[in-house]
Order: C-alpha cells, then sequence, then structure tokens
C-alpha cells in the first residue's frame, strides 16, 4: 500500500505535477518529488515507478534532477540493498533550496552576461543609446534582485517567516514606503 492508494493523494501528485510545467519542471520529475513529499517512509524507486505508472528511466532521471536541488536525497534502508529516497518535508528548507539552484542555474549566468553586455556596450560608442541604457538597466535591477536574494537567504528562519508575514506593511518602515491607491 502507498500513499497514491488515497484519493486525494493522487488529486495532490497529479496537481503537483501540473504545477511543475508552469515552473518549467517535468510533470514526471515533480509527481516524484509529490509522491515521495507525501510518503510516510523512505521509498524505493521501483515502488515509485509502480505508484506513479512512470518508466524506469524517468524515475531515475527524475530522482537525479531533485538530488540535485536538494530536495530529495537518497539513504538506505537496514536489510535492503535498493537505494531509497526521501524528500525534504521543512518548507522552509525545500524553499531556500529551489530558489537557491533556480538562481544558480537561472540568474547568475544572465547577470554575468548582462555585465559583458552592458560593458560592452558601454564602450562601443556606435550602439544605439536605448540599447546600451536598457541592457545596463536589466543588468542593475537583475543584479540587485540577486543581492537582495543573498542577504535575505541567510536570515533565520523565523525572521523569514516574520518578514512574509508582513507582507506590504514592511514598507512602512521605509520613507516613502506608503502604498499607493489602486485606480
Amino acid at each position: 500500500m502507498t500513499v497514491t492508494d488515497h484519493p486525494d493523494a493522487k488529486a495532490f501528485i497529479l496537481h503537483w505535477g501540473e504545477m511543475g510545467t508552469q515552473w518549467g519542471v517535468n510533470r514526471s520529475v515533480s509527481q516524484i518529488h509529490a509522491f515521495l513529499y507525501l510518503s510516510e517512509k523512505p521509498v524505493d524507486a521501483e515502488t515509485i515507478v509502480e505508484a506513479l505508472g512512470l518508466a524506469r528511466s524517468n524515475v531515475s532521471t527524475g530522482l537525479k534532477e531533485l538530488q540535485g536541488y536538494g530536495i530529495v536525497r537518497r539513504v538506505h534502508v537496514e536489510g535492503d540493498r535498493r537505494d531509497h529516497f526521501v524528500a525534504e518535508t521543512d518548507l522552509w528548507d525545500m524553499l531556500m533550496r529551489i530558489v537557491q539552484e533556480r538562481k544558480r542555474r537561472e540568474i547568475d549566468p544572465t547577470i554575468a552576461l548582462l555585465a559583458d553586455l552592458a560593458e560592452r556596450l558601454k564602450a562601443d560608442k556606435a550602439a544605439p543609446a536605448q540599447l546600451r541604457e536598457r541592457v545596463t538597466r536589466m543588468h542593475e535591477f537583475i543584479g540587485t534582485l540577486g543581492g537582495w536574494y543573498e542577504q535575505v537567504r541567510v536570515l533565520p528562519k523565523p525572521t523569514l517567516v516574520t518578514l512574509m508575514k508582513l507582507g506590504g506593511k514592511v514598507a512602512r518602515f521605509i520613507p516613502g514606503g506608503k502604498a499607493k491607491p489602486k485606480d
């Protein structure tokens, strides 16, 4: 008996798979993650294959990707030679690991490219002014976003939770930070 025997677990796993595709993650990878997240005990790959009806190669590839994100890890179960897997269940740790890995894969290379382009465009007097200005502005913006993340990611979890719960109310601590009324 696996967690997929419950209809609400099935609904969660299917939705997680669909949601993953919206974030650019393969559906089966997201479903494997959801299955492991909901599982009470470590699970071997063959059980995942059977429970989700996925090809063994998809499960193997998906587990490697999830381990790369640091949200699934391989564990050993005494008396069983097979590898078993567990998902991170601390939601903050999971979020921070996903964001950290996406930043490393997506944001950091973009910042490096934009820095290079901005530097080249600064020296290229023949380049259109709006090209120079917009690339430089994009570099500054994404660089600021990356810097903000680096500062926030080291905050203790309770501070992050409080910050998140404050939401827009945090603006009252910033001069001129009041929210503008919507039209």
